[in-house]
Order: structure tokens, then sequence, then C-alpha cells
């Protein structure tokens, strides 16, 4: 792992616990840990990465808890866990991670697009930690 990298998985992981909210309520929150690589993690990460409505429901993440069905017919289960639902009742779709920046950049990549579709700011009206609950 490079310097970059480095720097990047570090900023990631000061994420951990915590909390994004925008306009109307929707809210981003913020889990990373590290851990022991293994065939699920061979990164070393533990994380989720989720944006939920006003409810507090989960409408779109990015995680590693668990393997997901291939995509297709013919497609081979990978060793990963590595994942992302696209909606709330999304089950999960492989995700191919290569390093921190760019998990975090498709992840806000994800954000903006669903809040731009729903006509919220994509602008972070309040941030802190899970500590101080889930309403800005």
């Amino acid at each position: 792992m490079d310097e970059e990298q480095l720097h990047t998985l570090e900023f990631l992981l000061a994420f951990d616990g915590r909390l994004h909210w925008y306009d109307q309520g929707y809210f981003l929150k913020f889990e990373i840990k590290r851990v022991e690589a293994s065939a699920l993690r061979p990164h070393g990460l533990r994380y989720s990465f989720t944006l939920h409505d006003p409810e507090g429901e989960r409408i779109m993440g990015f995680d590693n808890a668990h393997t997901v069905a291939p995509a297709g017919r013919y497609a081979k289960r990978q060793a990963e866990a590595d994942h992302w639902h696209r909606t709330g009742d999304d089950p999960g779709r492989p995700y191919a991670f290569t390093d921190a920046a760019t998990l975090i950049a498709d992840f806000f990549a994800e954000v903006e697009r669903i809040l731009t579709e729903r006509g919220v700011s994509i602008d972070v009206v309040k941030d802190g930690t899970r500590n101080e609950g889930t309403k800005p």
C-alpha cells in the first residue's frame, strides 16, 4: 500500500461512528473497522456505509457483512463479502473493492444520485456521531 492509499485509509477509518444529515431528515451512517484479513475481507476492513430516509430506513448501502448471490445465471460466487444494496430491498450485488478512495467515491456518487432524484440538496446540514442520535 503506497503512502497516498494509507492516508486515504486512515482518513476513512476516522469516519467510524459518524453521521451526516441532509435536508428533509436524510442521513448517512458510517461504520468501519480494521479486522484481520480473511477470504471474506482480504483488505482487512469491515465496513457499512448507508444512506437512510427521514424515518431511519436504509435506502442504499455499501458493506461487507455477508456474501451475496452472484449476478447472472452463470456467474461464480465471490469469495469476498464486498457488495452494495442499490435500494432498501435489494439483497445486494457484488462490489469490486479496489481501495478506500474508490469505495468512498462510489458510495458518495450513489448518495448524490439518490438525493438528486428525490430533490434533496447534497449539502450536509449537520454532522456528528451515532451517540448524538439520528436527528439533526
